[in-house]
C-alpha cells in the first residue's frame, strides 16, 4: 500500500495537513537532537523528510533512514542526493531490525509507529538497538481528542481526508486505512506506559490541540555503564 502511494506521498502530506506536518516534524527533530547524538536511525523514514532535517541540523551525525517500502526509500535517496546530504537509506523491518545491539544514540519515528504489526515487539527491538542513555522519539497521531475540536477533526479525518487522499493518490483504500489505524492506536498515556514497560523513561506532549503527540523516551543506563562513568549503582541490603 505504501509503495503504491509513494509518488504522491509528500504532496498529500502537505495538502491534508495544510502544511502543519512540517512544524510537527521540526518539533520532533529539535527534541531528538537535545543530547547531541552521533548515530541516528530514522525508522519508517518514508521519503526521508525527517532524516534530511536531522542531517541538516546535525551534520556531524551519522544518519540512517530505514523503511519497509523500497519505492519510498528510492524517493528518499533522490531527495538526499539533490540536497547534497550523505544519508544511508536501508530496507528495514521494525520487528527485526538489521542492526547490532546498542548501535544508535537516537531513533526517531514520525507517523509510522502505529503501522507496525506488533507495538510491544517493536518497542523491544528499538530498546535493543538503542545504546544505554540513548533516546527514542515517536511522533504519532493519537485517537482524536474529545470536545469540539475532536468532533471536527474526526469529521475531517473520516469523511473528507479519504476523498482527497484517494483522488490525488489513486488509492482510496490507503486513505481509508489512515483514520482506521488512528482510531485503533493507543492513547498517549497508554503509549507512554508501554514505552516505560519496554525500558524507557518517557514523557510526552500534545501538539495542535492533541491532533498529534510527541513521545520522548530515554533508555535507562545499565548498571555497568554507570560504574564505568564513576557512579556506583545503589545496592539493595
Amino acid at each position: 500500500m505504501f509503495s503504491e502511494i509513494a509518488p504522491r506521498y509528500d504532496l498529500l502530506n502537505r495538502i491534508l495537513s495544510a502544511g502543519v506536518d512540517r512544524r510537527w516534524r521540526r518539533a520532533l527533530v529539535e527534541a531528538a537532537l537535545e543530547r547531541g547524538p552521533r548515530r541516528i536511525l530514522d525508522l519508517a523514514t518514508g521519503t526521508g523528510d525527517v532524516a534530511l532535517l536531522l542531517k541538516r541540523l546535525a551534520p556531524q551525525a551519522q544518519v540512517t533512514g530505514g523503511d519497509f517500502a523500497p519505492p519510498m526509500l528510492e524517493l528518499a535517496r533522490q531527495k538526499a542526493k539533490r540536497a547534497g546530504l550523505e544519508i544511508l537509506f536501508v530496507q528495514a523491518d521494525a520487528l527485526a531490525l538489521p542492526f547490532p545491539d546498542h548501535h544508535f544514540d537516537l531513533v526517531t519515528i514520525a507517523f509510522g509507529f502505529r503501522n507496525f504489526a506488533d507495538h510491544e515487539r517493536a518497542l523491544a527491538e528499538l530498546h535493543r538497538v538503542i545504546a544505554p542513555g540513548g533516546r527514542l522519539c515517536i511522533l504519532e497521531f493519537p485517537p482524536p481528542p474529545k470536545g469540539g475540536l475532536g468532533i471536527l477533526y474526526r469529521l475531517y479525518f473520516t469523511r473528507i481526508l479519504p476523498l482527497i487522499g484517494g483522488a490525488v493518490s489513486g488509492n482510496p483504500e490507503a486513505y481509508r486505512y489512515l483514520p482506521e489505524s488512528v482510531e485503533r492506536f493507543p492513547d498517549p498515556s497508554t503509549l507512554a506506559t508501554m514505552m516505560g514497560l519496554a525500558g524507557f523513561e518517557t514523557h510526552y506532549r500534545l501538539l495542535t490541540g492533541g491532533i498529534a503527540a510527541l513521545h520522548i523516551g530515554d533508555k535507562r543506563p545499565c548498571p555497568t555503564q554507570a560504574t564505568r562513568r564513576g557512579v556506583s549503582p545503589q545496592l539493595s541490603p
